[in-house]
Parts: C-alpha cells; sequence; structure tokens
C-alpha cells in the first residue's frame, strides 16, 4: 500500500491510512481542532491521489480500528459480501468513483454491488467527488423500504412529523401533529423525541399516535425518539408502537457513551418484530451526524467522515426502515458554517445510499453555527434532486424542544411541488380523501387547517 506521493515539487508521505483518509476531507472544523485536517490544499489533493490509487482491498485490509478491539468493526467485516467484494476488490477508489458517475451504470448495478463496498472504502470515494459528483450518484440509487407503508419509492418524497414538545404535553403535541399532517408531513412517520426517557412516558405518547393514526386511518407508522431500552419497555408493557429508534456511533467507544451494542439492537428488532404493530420487514430507525464521536472524545483518531460511513455499515446489518443524518446538530466545533454543513449532508446522503441504506436528510443548524437560512435550504433541495426519501417537517422549521432549526411544513410542501413529488402512495390517497390535496400532489386551499381533526 503506498501512501506517498509527489505534488508541486513536493513529496507528500503519510503515515498510515487513518492519516490520508483525514487529509483528504474537504475542510471541517471538527478535523482542523483535533489537527487531522490537511495543512494546506496542496497536502489535501496529495492525499485525494494516493487515496484514488488505493484499492478496495488495501482498504479492507488496513481497517482503520482492529476488529478484535472494535464492535463497529467487527460487524464491518462478518457483514460485507465476501463474494461480491472479491470480485472487485483490486478496483481502485478512482475506478470506483469512475464507474459510480458513468452513464453506462445504474442505480440497479449500485445496488447489486453494494453489499461487497465495505464503510471505509464508500468514505475514500466520497473524498473524491465535487458538490455535483455526490448529488449525480446518489440520485441513480433507490432504496425503499416498507414498515407499516413503503418509502422511498420513485417519484416520491416523505416526511418525519415531528410534534415535539418542550414538556411533553400529550395535547401540544397532538396540536402540532394535527398542524403537520393538514401540509402533508408525516407519511414517512409520526416522531417524537420525548424529553422525559422514562417508560411511562414513552408508552403515553406512542399510544397517543398511534390512536391518533387509526382515530383518522392515517396510513403511516409511529415512534418515540427515547433511548432504544426505554422503547422495549414500553412496547413490553403493552404500547402500540410500529418502530424502534436509536442513534448511532462509529465506533465502540462512542456507542458505549450511547448505551447500544450490536447485541441490543438485535434484540430491539426481536421486540418491535414480535410486539410492534407494524409488519416490516423494515422495523428500526437509526440517527447519524458527522461529529458525534469528536464530540464526546470517542473518535480513536478517526476522521468525521470515515466514521459516519461506519455508522451506515452498522446500520446495514439491521435492515432499518428509515435513517436520518444531523450533521448540523451539534455545532461550529464540528462544523463551522453552512458551506460546511452543506458539504456534510451531500457525503453523508451518498455513502449512506451507496452502502445500500433508505436515506433521510436534516440539514439542520443551530443558532451559535456561522449559517444562514439559504445556506440550510440549498443544502435541502440538493439532497432532494440527490434522491433524499425523507425529511423532517416542524412548525417553521424550530424545534422548540430540542432547539435547533431544520425543515418546515412550508419545506415540505415547497420540495414537493417544487421537484414534482408526491408523498407515499397511500398516505397520497389519504391526503386526497381529506381533501388535503389534488391529485397533482398539490396542496388545497383547506391545507393548513389543524382545525379539520378538532
Amino acid at each position: 500500500m503506498i501512501l506517498k506521493t509527489k505534488l508541486a515539487g513536493q513529496v507528500f508521505a503519510f503515515n498510515h491510512l487513518t492519516d490520508v483518509l483525514a487529509r483528504a476531507n474537504d475542510e471541517k472544523s471538527g478535523d482542523v481542532l483535533l489537527g487531522r485536517a490537511a495543512r494546506t490544499v496542496t497536502e489535501r489533493t496529495a492525499a485525494k491521489i494516493v487515496i484514488s490509487n488505493l484499492t478496495l482491498e488495501d482498504i479492507y485490509e488496513n481497517p482503520v480500528l482492529p476488529p478484535e478491539k472494535d464492535e463497529v468493526s467487527r460487524v464491518l467485516k462478518e457483514d460485507l459480501s465476501l463474494g461480491i467484494y472479491s470480485r472487485i476488490k483490486k478496483w481502485t477508489i478512482g475506478e470506483l468513483r469512475n464507474w459510480l458517475l458513468s452513464h453506462e451504470t445504474s442505480g440497479e448495478d449500485i445496488i447489486r454491488l453494494s453489499r461487497g463496498i465495505e464503510a471505509e472504502a464508500a468514505a475514500a470515494v466520497a473524498k473524491l467527488m465535487t458538490t455535483m459528483d455526490l448529488v449525480s450518484a446518489a440520485s441513480k440509487i433507490v432504496v425503499p423500504s416498507t414498515c407499516n407503508t413503503t418509502i422511498g419509492l420513485p417519484g416520491t418524497l416523505s416526511f418525519r412529523n415531528q410534534p415535539n414538545h418542550p414538556a411533553d404535553d400529550l395535547e401540544g403535541i397532538k396540536a402540532s401533529l394535527c398542524e403537520g399532517l393538514s401540509y402533508g408531513s408525516g407519511d414517512a412517520i409520526l416522531g417524537v423525541n420525548p424529553v422525559e426517557d422514562t417508560i411511562d412516558n414513552t408508552l403515553a405518547i406512542m399510544n397517543l399516535l398511534y390512536d391518533f393514526m387509526e382515530k383518522w386511518q392515517i396510513p403511516t407508522q409511529n415512534c418515540v425518539l427515547a433511548h432504544v431500552t426505554t422503547q422495549m419497555g414500553a412496547v413490553e408493557k403493552g404500547a402500540r408502537c410500529c418502530a424502534l429508534f436509536q442513534s448511532l456511533a462509529g465506533t465502540q467507544l462512542a456507542n458505549d457513551g450511547f448505551g447500544v451494542t450490536a447485541k441490543i439492537l438485535e434484540e430491539a428488532y426481536d421486540c418491535i418484530h414480535q410486539l410492534g404493530q407494524a409488519p416490516g420487514p423494515n422495523l428500526l430507525y437509526f440517527e447519524t451526524g458527522q461529529g458525534s464521536e469528536q464530540s464526546i472524545d470517542a473518535d480513536e483518531g478517526v476522521d468525521m467522515v470515515t466514521l459516519e460511513a461506519r455508522c451506515y455499515g452498522l446500520a446495514r446489518r439491521f435492515k432499518p426502515f428509515m435513517l436520518n443524518n444531523v450533521s448540523g446538530f451539534i455545532g461550529p466545533e464540528t462544523h463551522y458554517d453552512g458551506r460546511q454543513i452543506i458539504r456534510a449532508t451531500l457525503e453523508d446522503h451518498f455513502m449512506g445510499k451507496l452502502l445500500g441504506i433508505p436515506m433521510g436528510m436534516a440539514p439542520c443548524y443551530t443558532n451559535h453555527t456561522k449559517i444562514n437560512q439559504d445556506d440550510q435550504e440549498m443544502a435541502t433541495l440538493l439532497a432532494a434532486m440527490a434522491g433524499a426519501n425523507y425529511y423532517m417537517g416542524l412548525p417553521v422549521g424550530d424545534d422548540v424542544m430540542l432547539a435547533y432549526l431544520d425543515t418546515s411544513y412550508h419545506d415540505d410542501a415547497t420540495m414537493r411541488e417544487v421537484l414534482g413529488r408526491t408523498p407515499a402512495p397511500e398516505f397520497f390517497e389519504w391526503m386526497k380523501k381529506m381533501e388535503l390535496m389534488d391529485e397533482k400532489g398539490r396542496l388545497t386551499a383547506k391545507a393548513g387547517d389543524a382545525s379539520i381533526f378538532y
């Protein structure tokens, strides 16, 4: 494995694969703060050249964290299809990039090879891509998934109705839920982030959402984003729920901090498969985001993009219904400004889809980050063009519980109209039945009136 090159009269030699992967990243404040970013544009270019000449076999044989010490690395090795990998292991990362972008390569071709591509190889190829490359390659890949209903079908764009409340007041949650539904937000899932992570509180919110779905015959699914073990306790106590949620990280050390292991996730799948309200087969909901490992000093010396790809490799084992990325959620210590958040959004969406994950996006930000609404909307529209399965839906784009900004119910409607997309099929029929949407998928004058549910 050659980790050096000559460029502009200088020889650039990198110490190990982890080093060259980090130096090849587009600039991110998280990598800069930890001293892992390229020190000059020339060094970054040199690192990209080195990566382009590495083979998939080079990366497979040199994991950034040893499997004997890291559970995520073990899962990545165990879940790789060695039969597919053996056919492409001599490809260089540059050849993989060219193949992904070729007009002769279809989305179906990519999906057929997906299980032979390791997460760290997905990160490597993302580092060689421009914005348009990331959009173009991801737009080819279609990854639908089914819980109670199916999302991610061609021509559709779905949304998670996120009716959070700062005190978990059930009537407050219901009011926000109704507003979002009236705008057509909620075909991906009805999902609440609770303030109080207890079994009884989680059970109450799960049942509120499910009872509302039943009363209004809404074809969707529900979830409460407490810790996965809390959710399991609620379901075992009789809560009616369709999918279970958990945040994931790209190192075992970070997942230990999250209180989650592969075994716990296997137990969660078994729990919701046996006691849940949806047929599946996709019954888990994950959330990830560049920088989470760095923010809790659990990155193990690996760069943010590579760790994020490892999250998708871990998620792949559990065939999730949804996974959404929130790289802008932490703040300027990981992504300093709008440009960095736009880049991270497109990298993450591409890497997830390349690894066969049904990707949703949350191009979100916090008020202490150097970003404005225009930056956020550019990230949103670019990821939609790249084929994201779903987005969040928030009242005026402001989450009053989590204190961050994301896509609003109005943004959701605008994206569908601009891109000519409709909701998931069953939900689209329900919207028309409720006279909230016309045959072309445009909102009617009745839309936005939450009082129709009272």
